[in-house]
């Protein structure tokens, strides 16, 4: 079922789609011009912060003997993904101490050579007191978010164990902090991003709902915004926040339990929000095209909601431009392409949206279950399972698979894209793979 008429929707729908088809072709070129002059995979989801290698030339097939350039085994285990720069790629993990069922873990940073995949150093942040640490998912870690690197550092957040910047030379420490403490559900997920001097990220644990920006320089609280949502059923949440532009004006995209928020970035004031009822759990990181934020609303069953992100104060009833109820994701983001966006449910079934109206175009079960946030690359979509198979497609007005490739071992995380490279993180290693 598809709802595409929101209350207090009263454009004309001719009208609205001529708008928004402006929008969406000035949307996609600045989204370009954003790729093109970005070369490093230097946050969660790439340049854009949305999954997109459009200009990178990635090859489509591969296996354990296969394609690949390295194979690097990572101590530990940590589902944040694989970001590079200046030829070093970084991922954090976590290590248990002992064999203990609730084993002290080291909280660690790794360096790696982008070239021969050679660990370079690798740096304990914090140490997590293994019997007072609270309960995590199964599909979780305690070293889930993915770090920001910018200015020769590299950005680490832990969810409620703590924050720290490293230099990425050598990874000493430049500061922590452990201020921000929380209850977490689950364990942690989101990841932080840079906006000018300020670190910035969402806090969803069950006593604590807020967007916080840190001094980048000292990790020192520089703002912190409430989200100030009542009548939920569960509070906690795990999706990463986007910086958008909309007319001139920086926004910040802050999806949480039952409510998406966009505030100014330098500030911390709140610009508006849109509530979507008892949604909880919310991972997907929201994407922008086409002139609408799109944002998937969480447990237990996922929509998509279409936001025009041009209104002030609460825009439930007046910017919403459409809701889809089908098939919406759980934990991977979609990915815009032209004027349509692409979904993948836990479940593995595959959608392709008109991105103005929200019709349906097609439909497929990709088969398997699904955790990682689609790549879009080289004009083919990357859709990563759980037990490490890769499914290639083309977009289009029509369901094109181009090639399957399957290394046989658990992934959870988000690909990276290094040049014309894949980064592909499973359990046990990291992968570079190349034609």
């Amino acid at each position: 079922m598809m709802i595409s008429r929101p209350l207090g929707f009263s454009v004309s729908i001719c009208l609205r789609s001529l708008v928004l088809m402006g929008m969406f072709l000035l949307s996609g070129a600045w989204l370009a011009g954003e790729v093109a002059a970005q070369t490093t995979w230097y946050q969660f989801r790439g340049p854009t912060g949305q999954g997109i290698a459009e200009h990178a030339e990635l090859p489509t097939q591969w296996g354990p003997e296969q394609n690949i350039a390295w194979k690097q085994e990572v101590p530990g285990l940590g589902w944040s993904s694989p970001v590079v720069a200046d030829g070093r790629i970084f991922l954090t993990t976590a290590v248990p101490t002992s064999d203990d069922k609730k084993a002290d873990q080291s909280l660690r940073t790794v360096c790696l050579s982008a070239e021969t995949g050679e660990i370079i150093w690798n740096v304990e942040v914090f140490l997590q007191d293994g019997q007072t640490a609270p309960r995590i998912h199964g599909k979780n870690s305690h070293a889930s978010p993915t770090p920001y690197l910018e200015g020769g550092m590299v950005y680490v957040h832990y969810g409620h164990m703590g924050t720290a910047c490293l230099r990425q030379k050598d990874g000493a420490i430049v500061w922590t902090t452990q201020e921000l403490r929380y209850r977490p559900t689950h364990g942690n997920g989101g990841s932080p991003v840079v906006w000018q001097d300020h670190l910035i990220f969402s806090i969803d644990g069950s006593d604590m709902q807020a967007v916080i920006a840190l001094d980048k320089a000292t990790g020192q609280v520089a703002w912190k915004t409430e989200r100030n949502v009542e009548d939920i059923p569960k509070y906690f949440s795990f999706s990463t926040p986007l910086l958008i532009d909309v007319d001139g004006q920086a926004q910040l995209i802050s999806a949480g339990s039952g409510v998406v928020m966009a505030l100014e970035p330098g500030t911390g004031k709140e610009i508006w929000r849109a509530g979507y009822g008892k949604g909880y759990s919310v991972v997907p990181r929201p994407i922008f095209a086409g002139g609408l934020v799109y944002v998937c609303t969480g447990y237990d069953r996922a929509t998509l909601i279409a936001i025009r992100p041009d209104g002030q104060g609460d825009v439930t009833d007046s910017h919403v431009a459409f809701i889809v109820d089908r098939n919406v994701p759980l934990n991977p983001s979609p990915v815009a392409v032209g004027k349509s966006i692409y979904m993948v449910s836990d479940n593995g079934i595959l959608t392709c949206l008109d991105g103005l109206t929200g019709d349906v175009v097609w439909r497929e079960r990709i088969g398997g279950n699904f955790s990682a946030s689609l790549l879009l690359g080289g004009g083919l979509l990357y859709l990563l399972d759980e037990a490490g198979k890769t499914t290639v497609v083309r977009p289009g007005d029509q369901f094109e698979a181009v090639a399957e490739s399957d290394l046989g071992e658990r992934a959870l995380s988000s690909m990276g894209v290094d040049g014309n490279a894949i980064l592909l993180r499973t359990e046990n290693a990291l992968y570079r793979i190349v034609d």
